[in-house]
């Protein structure tokens, strides 16, 4: 199943994951539901529309 990727981040970032939170933080406050991961393959934090992924 293909998900939709609204935003990325490098996982670099000196912040780490926060941008992408607070980027999929922005999604939430307009009532969209995403999650973040991460893509090692890219080495990038994905934000995810859908439901958060639980393992």
């Amino acid at each position: 199943m293909a998900r939709e990727i609204l935003a990325s981040t490098e996982a670099g970032h000196p912040r780490g994951s926060w941008p992408a939170e607070e980027q999929a933080q922005q999604f939430r406050d307009q009532g969209i539901p995403v999650t973040v991961v991460m893509d090692q393959p890219t080495d990038r934090f994905l934000v995810i529309a859908g439901e958060e992924v639980t393992s």
